[in-house]
């Protein structure tokens, strides 16, 4: 059994952000104007440009020190959108890229609140890459750092306690409180399934087990 130590890693959002920049960035430069208004599953309303705008200006906030009341909330976001709206879809991913180079020291410098954020980035990636038909949606290179990260903060969070089995990993992972009344919620299947429902993203069609929970119960953004 894999037992996340509580102790927090200050480089590992950095680290996450990081590899996904490196998979992703190229990928959106490859591709044509038309593919950034593709509607995306995982944030319905929002295109894969509305998608990237909301990632790299909540980056960019991050690098920038900007964060006035209301930061973060739907409302706010939408306005990040919107005063991106002019831009064109290569000066989005040139944000993009500059917040997740930047932003990790900032976050690594902080007391671990932002560490959320990255995980949000990450899972937003996947997002990206599954609109795109691109293999290694909410999986690829982050996916070790990615669950270590959520292991930590559901626990944190005093999450729903879970014993998860995964298809890809060697040692089963723990997620959620520590102490419970009875015993954890068990799930087996692939990681990217898991992440899938701690972000609240479909699902369907997924083969996994999930006992003792309901997937709502999992979602950490709702």
């Amino acid at each position: 059994m894999t037992d996340i130590v509580d102790v927090r890693d200050p480089e590992l959002p950095g680290r996450l952000l990081v590899r996904e920049r490196d998979a992703l960035v190229p990928l959106l430069r490859s591709r044509p104007d038309s593919d950034f208004a593709l509607p995306t599953a995982g944030c319905p309303g929002w295109t894969v440009r509305d998608v990237l705008a909301h990632c790299s200006a909540a980056l960019t906030r991050v690098v920038e020190n900007r964060f006035e009341k209301g930061v973060f909330s739907p409302e706010s976001n939408e306005r990040d959108i919107a005063e991106r709206a002019g831009w064109p879809n290569a000066r989005i991913v040139d944000e993009l890229e500059r917040g997740m180079t930047e932003a990790g020291p900032v976050i690594a410098r902080g007391d671990g609140r932002l560490d959320l954020l990255a995980l949000g980035e990450w899972v937003h990636a996947g997002d990206v890459r599954e609109v795109l038909g691109e293999p290694g949606a909410y999986a690829g290179a982050g996916l070790p750092d990615a669950l270590t990260l959520l292991a930590r903060v559901t626990r944190e969070k005093e999450h729903v306690p879970l014993h998860a089995d995964l298809d890809d990993v060697d040692e089963p992972v723990r997620f959620g409180a520590r102490v419970a009344d009875g015993p954890p919620a068990r799930y087996i299947g692939a990681a990217a399934t898991l992440v899938r429902l701690y972000a609240g993203r479909p699902a369907a069609g997924a083969a996994y087990e999930l006992a003792g929970a309901r997937e709502g119960e999992l979602n950490i953004f709702g």
